[in-house]
């Protein structure tokens, strides 16, 4: 039987900006968040670190 561990995740993640204020902010469906920037393209570049595109 394999170890939980090894089995792949099976929720994909899809990532979303979010403004508040002057800050934009990365954010998954997997619960992580990037930090508050002030450029949209940072953020955007965030997310897409996070899931490896």
């Amino acid at each position: 039987m394999p170890h939980q561990d090894d089995a792949p995740d099976a929720r994909p993640h899809l990532t979303t900006t979010t403004e508040q204020g002057p800050f934009c902010t990365a954010r998954c469906t997997c619960g992580w968040r990037g930090p508050a920037r002030r450029a949209r393209s940072q953020a955007r570049r965030d997310a897409e670190n996070h899931t490896g595109e």
